[in-house]
């Protein structure tokens, strides 16, 4: 496999404590990734460890063939990689248009998946009604709508996200959140997604990742997932 993101050894943790160590596997282009695991697993702390938020990590990460392992943050931004964060990273003083002019400051060169504000209004158009609106004012499904939009503005070629369903109601999920990740998909995005929803996570996603004890405790195909409820039960309390 051709890895667009190939990551050896990796490890990191808090105050002198591992939470995750080992953790080794790659991503080919176009791929959707689903990251699982109970809270405190380590979703985020692997997550955080691509974009070097919070204690440097130890290991390898590769993107394209270039080592971004402990690079500044900005300049993995700008490498194609962008984090839609748990939270959503809001700006809730800007108004929605604002916040995502923000995402277009620092032009990148070509790119897979060119994209500008207008296509984000044409692609979301409750953005494009509610782009005066505070982002403080919008609803959770709203703020997710928009911490992807901004990361489609940077005309990423992986788009990491961390717990998209974190705090959204059922109907928000099934009707604004999953059709998203499923264009994503099937527009050739290459999408790591960590996500405590499992159907949400093996609906848009062609493989999966469980994290449990600091390490990897499967890595398959989301169809052998679901035909494992003892993996499910063990390591994701289903």
């Amino acid at each position: 496999m051709n890895a667009m993101l190939d990551i050896r050894n990796l490890a990191n943790g808090y105050g002198g404590a591992e939470v995750i160590s080992g953790i080794s596997f790659s991503m080919a282009q176009g791929e959707s990734v689903a990251l699982l695991g109970r809270n405190g697993a380590g979703k985020t702390t692997l997550l955080h460890s691509l974009f070097n938020i919070g204690p440097p990590c130890s290991g390898e990460i590769r993107y394209k063939n270039q080592d971004i392992a402990r690079q500044p943050t900005h300049r993995i931004a700008r490498m194609g990689l962008a984090l839609a964060p748990q939270g959503r990273g809001g700006f809730p003083d800007l108004r929605v248009r604002e916040s995502l002019g923000l995402a277009t400051l620092i032009p990148r060169g070509p790119a897979a998946h060119p994209c500008t504000i207008d296509d984000i209004y044409r692609r979301f158009p409750r953005l494009h009604e509610r782009r005066h609106s505070l982002c403080a004012n919008l609803s959770g499904g709203e703020r997710q709508l928009l911490a992807l939009a901004r990361a489609l503005l940077t005309r990423a070629d992986l788009i990491v996200l961390d717990e998209p369903s974190e705090g959204l109601a059922p109907m928000a999920i099934r009707d604004m959140l999953q059709p998203e990740l499923l264009k994503l998909r099937d527009q050739g995005y290459t999408v790591l997604l960590a996500e405590q929803n499992i159907d949400l996570a093996l609906a848009v996603a062609g493989r999966a990742i469980i994290l449990a004890d600091r390490r990897i405790v499967f890595d398959g195909g989301v169809d052998e997932l679901r035909q494992r409820p003892d993996i499910q039960k063990i390591h994701l309390g289903l």
